[in-house]
């Protein structure tokens, strides 16, 4: 019974085994962002799981300040309609002065690997300057899932354009000052906020457009987690218009790092992330 729902899932109704889904990608790509996905068939539901849970975090104490951000990798566990579908794990380090790569590979576990043998990933290239991130480069690598769209993107702040491809098509739009990407965003955030901030809202540009996002702390809760017992505050990630919600819970003591996530669909709980290990960054 177990089996036939996962597939079910996965799938959907009257879909063919080899249609893969998106769900994997969604997920993790909207972890620290509100979500708005595209109305696609049922059969793209689990891909972007994997996704989601790439893209949760980066945030180290003294965030306020270039010189802080300090190389990590973390370690969270993916749950999918209370199947453990996966694991994420995320990676920042500096490849020039004031210039970093963060890179998020997804797998998913068990019997989730029939449709998604291969790793997920998504990188981001960014650099720091007057406080706040840039970012420079952006890509997605779907494995072998020729369904999926491929993003690759170039952020040229001289010339104030993005330009690059999404799904084979070229993408040439402005560039407006304080646009973020996918990943990108998520350390913005987490800077923001450890510096004493308040941000409400971030413009991310998601595939071949800017969008407008919006932030709303909720409250504070104590989590049990492998780190230990920590105190967080809990940040609201929505669009108007969208009935999907995303809740993270935030570290303020490890420059809020998110230890926890979940996603919401009309009430109920679509996935969650949880924190399993941390290696570096604000762990040591």
């Amino acid at each position: 019974m177990r089996l036939a729902r996962v597939m079910r899932l996965l799938y959907g109704e009257g879909r063919g085994r080899n249609e893969p889904c998106n769900a994997m990608r969604a997920i993790a790509r909207s972890l620290l962002r509100p979500i708005e996905v595209p109305l696609v068939p049922r059969v793209k539901t689990l891909p972007t799981l994997l996704g989601c849970s790439l893209a949760l975090c980066v945030a180290m104490p003294g965030l306020a300040n270039e010189s802080a951000l300090e190389p990590f990798t973390a370690l969270y566990a993916l749950e999918w309609h209370g199947f453990t579908a996966g694991s994420s794990t995320l990676t920042l380090k500096q490849v020039r002065p004031q210039t970093y790569e963060y890179l998020t590979v997804n797998r998913a576990h068990g019997m989730f690997r029939l449709a998604f043998p291969d790793p997920i990933s998504e990188r981001s290239v960014f650099t720091v300057a007057d406080g706040h991130v840039r970012p420079l480069y952006y890509g997605e690598d779907n494995g072998r899932d020729k369904y999926e769209q491929t993003v690759m993107l170039q952020f040229d702040w001289q010339a104030r354009r993005v330009h690059g491809t999404q799904n084979g098509k070229p993408v040439d739009q402005p560039l407006e000052t304080g646009t973020q990407d996918p990943l990108s965003v998520q350390i913005e955030l987490m800077r923001a906020l450890a510096a004493g901030g308040h941000p409400a809202s971030f413009l991310l540009f998601d595939k071949d457009e800017a969008k407008q996002y919006h932030y709303t702390r909720e409250r504070t809760e104590t989590l049990d987690t492998p780190l230990g017992r920590l105190d967080t505050v809990v940040y609201r990630s929505d669009r108007p218009g969208s009935d999907r919600v995303m809740r993270l819970w935030l570290v303020p003591s490890l420059g809020y790092f998110p230890v926890q996530a979940e996603r919401r669909r009309k009430g109920k709980v679509e996935f969650e992330l949880r924190i399993r290990k941390l290696t570096g960054g604000p762990a040591t």
